[in-house]
């Protein structure tokens, strides 16, 4: 029965009825083409047609001259000698100042102490009434290399400013989605190691500098005992950042009782009942917190929006023209 059909039935009952009969009729036809297709493909083995890959906004972005192709010699040196690699190579730790606006709220300082569990040599500074600029000219005396500056509305976090010391650069990034991790299920308490780092899907030559420009947070030689690890995704230009813990589950081995399961008995070649084997199972034990970043704009040197010259700014019209465009 067509969908215009189905809305046609006065009664609401019926109606409702009519609509989940279709449904199951329509779930049982997909089951049965799906069950055709992997048969058909156990038949023909390497002759099978190939597998159907769904259109997503990923695999049919425009196409960017800025991609960047892993053999590319000059992006290499290029990112060989820009301002993070000291960072890349370990021959420079990154000390981070964080601090917020004036008078914050409560629910941004619990955002402070969670993203100082998350970056190692991170620490907290009062904002009172400095100006950016005294801030970072204060820091860079610290021997800081970055300055983390924290905005809210509505007592949530809407913005990130964040400033490589001591010739930039500095970048902008509106902040959504907080979720602290104590109001994640199930959470882990975070340790002292440094986390491992991984940069996921950032293409373009924007993005390859965003990339490093995040990867500099962090000091590049992980304490795999403390089996911590952030992610920063890219995803249509939305950074999805995450913080986990590998967890390692040792599975016991089970006999399996030959009376009530007969079904389940593998004979072994001597006619010994078989044993389930055991294993490990790793799996990721969410530690928080888990927020999304996006990019509003990239600026040479220190934070200066008078004088300042701007790498790259979105404009929202001139560059949301189609929903297949994207840029890191």
């Amino acid at each position: 029965m067509v969908k215009k059909e189905v809305s046609r039935i006065r009664n609401r009952c019926k109606r409702r009825e009519v609509h989940a009969k279709v449904k199951a009729e329509k779930k049982k036809v997909k089951k049965s083409e799906r069950t055709k297709r992997q048969r058909e493909a156990l038949e023909l083995g390497d002759e099978a047609p190939p597998k159907q890959v769904p259109r997503t906004l990923e695999n049919t972005r425009e196409v960017d001259e800025t991609i960047v192709q892993p053999d590319d010699l000059e992006v290499v040196a290029d990112e060989a000698e820009d301002e993070f690699q000291p960072y890349f190579s370990g021959k420079e730790t990154p000390k981070i100042l964080i601090t917020t606006r004036p008078r914050p709220s409560r629910e941004l300082f619990h955002f402070v102490g969670d993203l100082m569990q998350v970056i190692p040599n991170a620490f907290f500074y009062p904002r009172k009434s400095f100006e950016v600029k005294a801030i970072c000219k204060h820091a860079e005396e610290g021997g800081f290399t970055h300055v983390f500056i924290l905005s809210e509305k509505y007592k949530a976090c809407n913005g990130l400013l964040v400033s490589h010391l001591p010739c930039g650069p500095t970048v902008f990034f509106k902040v959504s989605n907080v979720t602290p991790g104590a109001k994640i299920a199930h959470h882990g308490q975070p340790t002292a190691h440094v986390p491992e780092l991984i940069l996921n899907n950032f293409n373009t030559r924007l993005g390859h500098r965003v990339g490093r420009f995040l990867g500099s947070f962090f000091p590049h030689a992980p304490e795999f005992r403390g089996r911590q690890v952030v992610t920063f995704h890219n995803q249509r230009d939305f950074l999805f950042v995450r913080h986990h813990r590998y967890v390692f589950d040792e599975k016991k081995a089970k006999s399996v009782p030959e009376i009530n399961n007969p079904k389940k008995i593998k004979s072994a070649g001597d006619g010994s009942k078989a044993i389930a084997a055991g294993g490990i199972r790793a799996r990721l034990q969410e530690l928080g917190p888990r927020f999304t970043l996006k990019l509003r704009w990239l600026q040479e040197g220190t934070f200066d929006t008078k004088f300042g010259e701007y790498e790259w700014l979105h404009k929202r019209k001139e560059m949301d023209t189609t929903r297949r465009r994207f840029h890191l």
